[in-house]
Formats: structure tokens, C-alpha cells, sequence
């Protein structure tokens, strides 16, 4: 069923203490929200807290990432299935920081996305362009190659546990953000290629997030967009107060 949610993606932020005292806020800052699903994805070191303190509330937990690999010799890595023990609900994949800095392909993101759902976890996959890509109008084929990548071989069923982040790179930690109208295009465009690929009626299951400097200031506009189903909150998830109006934003 298409939700409206907003994502809060802490990146590698907020010590054990500082990210408790965040959760603690946003949970009391929350109690009357009913129009969107709230999920916060801290740093792995805080999940376990995370899925407890929200326990009796409405607040999904995600993690950042997953292995590739079911398990075995690879330090440092975490696998879904460890995240599943946490009973917790989601996973951000194909973050575009985890392409820039550690070269993770269409391919990877996919047997991510497979390792996700075989043990239970939606995944919140990300796509997006660059500037480059954009000026040189690329931009609707470079998505459409990363959503044939990223979802090659999976399911109508399983497509149905799918989140999709639009992120345009050339908006995320430089103060640009699409605007309403550069978002509702792409969105649509992506609810469009699902839906030539898995039918209407996935397409119209299909929460899209606007993943690009999404702040209370712009969160409004952005959301009232008819295929803009909420976003993925970069630096404003680390302020509960800037979160949570976004949240109230629908």
C-alpha cells in the first residue's frame, strides 16, 4: 500500500549518548503525528537502542546498508539477516555516497536488495543523477538504467516490499534542491518505468521519496506533488524539531 513517509538517514553522526537523546526527542515530539510513517536510520552502533526505544511507537528503524553476503569472512560487514535478529523493518541500499566513495554498481545494490528481502527487511533503494548528467539531459536514462539494474529478477511479489528514494546528486548537502516541479517530473517518470515493468497496480503501491535537501521550508511544496509520496532527510533528521515538521508537512 502507497504510504506517506518520511526517512531520516543520519549518515555517520551522533555518538551513543547523542543518539539516544535524538530518538528520546523525536519520540516525544511525535505522539500526534498520523499522516506520515516515520523512520530514522541511525549509525549501526545505536539500532538495538533504536528498536527498543520505539518499540510502542509508530517509528520505523533502518539501517544504513547491508552485506551483499548471506555471511562469512567479510570484517566489518553486517548482513540482513543480522539486522532481521534486531526485528527491526528497513534498509537504506544504493545510497549515492555508497556509490561515490566506495564504488558500489547497479549489480551490488541488487543482490543487496535480494539478501533484504529474503530475510524479511524493505529495502529504501536510492537513484539519482549528477549535475553532469543533468545538464547534458541524461538524467531519465540514467535512472531508468539503475532501476533495470538494481530490480533485475525481482519479483511482482517481491517488488511489492519496495521503497524508492529519488535523490539528485547535484542537490544533496549543497543547499540546491529540485524544484517542486524538476521532482513531480522525475517522480513520475519512475513511477511510469515501474510501472511498464510490474503493472499499475504496483506502480500505484509505490511510495517515491524526495531525497534531496528537503527541509521544513521547502517539505510542503515538495510533498504536495502528486507522485512525491515523502523523503529520505539528510541533515535535517539530526534536528528532531526540523524533522518532525517535515513530517507534518503533508
Amino acid at each position: 500500500m502507497r504510504k506517506q513517509i518520511v526517512a531520516g538517514n543520519w549518515k555517520m553522526n551522533m555518538t551513543f549518548p547523542e543518539g539516544i537523546n535524538l530518538i528520546q526527542e523525536i519520540i516525544n515530539n511525535s505522539t500526534s503525528l498520523k499522516e506520515a510513517q516515520l523512520i530514522i536510520s541511525p549509525p549501526y552502533l545505536l539500532l538495538n537502542e533504536a528498536v527498543s526505544l520505539t518499540e510502542e511507537t509508530n517509528i520505523g528503524i533502518a539501517a544504513q546498508n547491508c552485506s551483499d553476503h548471506e555471511k562469512g569472512a567479510f570484517t566489518g560487514e553486517i548482513s540482513a539477516k543480522m539486522l532481521s535478529s534486531l526485528e527491526m523493518k528497513y534498509v537504506i541500499l544504493g545510497h549515492s555516497e555508497r556509490r561515490a566513495y566506495f564504488g558500489e554498481t547497479d549489480q551490488l545494490i541488487n543482490q543487496k536488495i535480494k539478501q533484504c528481502l529474503t530475510n524479511g527487511l524493505q529495502p529504501i533503494v536510492c537513484c539519482g543523477e549528477i549535475m553532469e548528467e543533468r545538464e547534458n539531459k541524461e538524467h531519465f536514462n540514467v535512472v531508468a538504467k539503475q532501476i533495470k539494474g538494481m530490480f533485475e529478477r525481482i519479483t511482482a511479489e517481491e517488488f511489492d516490499s519496495i521503497i524508492i528514494a529519488y535523490e539528485p546528486v547535484w542537490a544533496i548537502g549543497t543547499g540546491k534542491t529540485a524544484s517542486p516541479d524538476q521532482a513531480q517530473e522525475m517522480h513520475h517518470f519512475i513511477r511510469e518505468t515501474i510501472r511498464n515493468s510490474y503493472g499499475s497496480e504496483i506502480a500505484n503501491n509505490l511510495s517515491i521519496l524526495y531525497g534531496g535537501s528537503c527541509k521544513p521550508s521547502n517539505a510542503k511544496e515538495l510533498f504536495s506533488n502528486a507522485d512525491v509520496d515523502g523523503g529520505l532527510i539528510g541533515g535535517a533528521s539530526l534536528n528532531a524539531k526540523d524533522f518532525i515538521a517535515i513530517a507534518y508537512s503533508f
